[in-house]
């Protein structure tokens, strides 16, 4: 894991914009028609070159693919486990039914569902009904190979690569197959373990994406705090022992409150959950806090010792507004951390990714997205100034 040794080095959560073209060709394989799959190899191996390089010419330090072969960040995991079959129904996705959200505000939720872009991802319910193994072997090693080719003759610092938690895959999947929960969770951990041990074997940096961490509280809303904490806690040692065998300092977790573009009246605070996210061995800690309901919340570090050798990822542009933040607020942001937790302690990051789920239209402008993540490199070289 890269420090900021001699300035603040910039990164982001990993998601970005595909191309129109590739999104067609997403959409139809997600529905299931026959795709060219050498034009589809082609067009996004091309799509993750442009990617690096755009995110390499701006100026972002720690990089990655775009996730620009996914249909979501959560998604693509269907294709590469075997013992699950898809039926029809289910929510739709980015729907946010049944969360305390939705409860509070459901005429909003109502319109905003309406205006969303169509998700390539149907609606479904998936069920394992047999042992799960991992399958996915070649489109991870076409993954890796893409990216560390669309590295060579750049100057960037390091690369990532994002794959998905236990607890996200657990979530909208149900099980018939295995005798218990534990079975089925363990099961999924272990099949994921190829991927995760893949992508470190590869010279990359892993970054566990896992939202539901965090987006638990919101999704329950008949527990409690303390009952959301308790499952945290089982949670984090279920992504540990996904882990296992694998270097911490080779890990970044990432979590977030998942692209709600809503009120977020019903987020977590980042005080009833840090202590269990930083049980998690991981060597840095990416998480949100640019948009106004999370910007306060460095003061947590002022109470919560970060522990030895790890690293800090606050976001510190945000993923759920259009307004492109200016480089001194930026700067800003970076600076309260950097003086809480030490300057080489800390990466600038974002929130969450700009396209974590391919739509036909991005709540963040693409174009915007882009100059978001200009404003990022700008505002940690002002930071730099003042720390350095």
């Amino acid at each position: 894991m890269k420090q900021s040794t001699d300035r603040i080095i910039t990164t982001h959560a990993g998601s970005l914009a595909r191309p129109q073209d590739l999104l067609e060709m997403l959409r139809s394989r997600a529905g299931g028609e026959q795709v060219d799959e050498a034009a589809f190899a082609a067009r996004a191996k091309a799509a993750v070159t442009d990617v690096v390089r755009r995110q390499a010419e701006i100026g972002i330090d720690v990089v990655t693919d775009g996730e620009q072969s996914k249909p979501s960040f959560q998604a693509y995991v269907t294709d590469r486990l075997t013992g699950f079959e898809t039926r029809p129904g289910g929510e739709a996705p980015g729907s946010w039914a049944g969360t305390r959200e939705r409860l509070q505000f459901p005429e909003y939720y109502s319109e905003q569902q309406q205006v969303q872009g169509v998700p390539l991802t149907p609606a479904v319910t998936i069920v394992c009904t047999g042992p799960i193994t991992y399958r996915g072997q070649a489109a991870l090693q076409t993954d890796i190979a893409n990216l560390k080719s669309a590295l060579q003759g750049l100057s960037v610092a390091q690369a990532f690569m994002p794959s998905i938690s236990v607890n996200n895959i657990e979530a909208g999947r149900s099980n018939e197959y295995y005798k218990t929960n534990e079975e089925f969770l363990q099961a999924i951990a272990d099949a994921m373990r190829e991927e995760y041990r893949a992508i470190v074997e590869a010279g990359l940096v892993l970054q566990v994406d896992d939202p539901r961490f965090s987006t638990q509280y919101n999704s329950a809303p008949d527990w409690s705090l303390e009952q959301t904490r308790r499952w945290m806690e089982q949670r984090a040692e279920l992504v540990n022992y996904s882990l296992k065998g694998i270097a911490p300092e080779m890990v970044r977790f990432h979590t977030c409150y998942s692209i709600d573009m809503g009120p977020r009246l019903n987020d977590m605070p980042l005080k009833d959950l840090v202590d269990i996210m930083l049980k998690i061995n991981a060597g840095a800690y990416s998480f949100e806090t640019a948009n106004p309901r999370h910007d306060h919340e460095y003061h947590v570090w002022e109470a919560v010792k970060l522990p030895a050798g790890k690293v800090l990822i606050p976001g510190v542009i945000s993923h759920t507004t259009n307004l492109i933040e200016h480089p001194e607020l930026v700067a800003e942001r970076i600076v309260r951390y950097a003086k809480i937790v030490g300057r080489e302690n800390m990466i600038a990051g974002a929130d969450c990714g700009f396209a974590a789920t391919a739509r036909t239209r991005q709540d963040v402008h693409p174009t915007v997205a882009w100059e978001k993540l200009r404003s990022l490199v700008e505002g940690a070289a002002l930071a730099s100034k003042e720390l350095w």
